[in-house]
């Protein structure tokens, strides 16, 4: 009896850790090591949520991170307003634009994305979700040579941005890198 009381407990408290931290799933492409010393660009994150200029909040905390795992040589692609000024519904040219920039500064490798989801989830509790998916490219050729999707909900309790940066967080601690 004693022992199904211990194990019981063991189960609920590990039914409350799992709970507490939210649900996510993560997928990573394995490949060798890119070198944190290389010139590195921050690329657009593509914005294909509903939350306006969630890409660039994700774009943010992921040069951040970057930042972080000791890539200290991380330029920026050049900003453009538009020129009605309001946002452009499609901003992959943006990706282009910004790809053939850095080829023409000398860059070895960019970080860029997609974000997919960024807010609250309808209903009473309002949790919240973030979807992103990381893509690291060759700037020499354009492809994509390292990506890594993740999605992650909250409780009720939690920020969108705080279950942003969590992602992000695990996405870019997969991301090979030498120094």
């Amino acid at each position: 009896m004693k022992t199904l009381k211990h194990f019981m407990t063991a189960v609920a408290a590990a039914g409350v850790l799992l709970a507490a931290s939210g649900c996510s799933t993560i997928a990573a492409q394995r490949t060798s090591a890119f070198s944190a010393g290389a010139h590195w660009v921050q690329l657009p994150m593509l914005n294909n949520a509903e939350t306006p200029r969630a890409g660039d909040s994700a774009e943010a905390i992921a040069g951040t991170l970057l930042r972080a795992r000791g890539v200290t040589n991380l330029g920026h692609y050049p900003l453009r307003s538009t020129e009605s000024g309001l946002p452009d519904l499609d901003d992959s040219h943006r990706l282009v634009s910004a790809l053939e920039w850095a080829k023409r500064e000398g860059f070895d490798y960019g970080l860029g994305g997609v974000v997919s989801e960024w807010g609250y989830k309808t209903g009473l509790d309002g949790e919240p979700a973030a979807g992103v998916t990381l893509q690291v490219y060759d700037v020499t050729t354009g492809q994509i040579v390292w990506s890594a999707s993740g999605a992650k909900s909250g409780w009720g309790y939690d920020s969108v941005s705080q279950i942003e940066q969590s992602l992000l967080e695990k996405l870019v601690s997969r991301l090979p890198l030498s120094r």
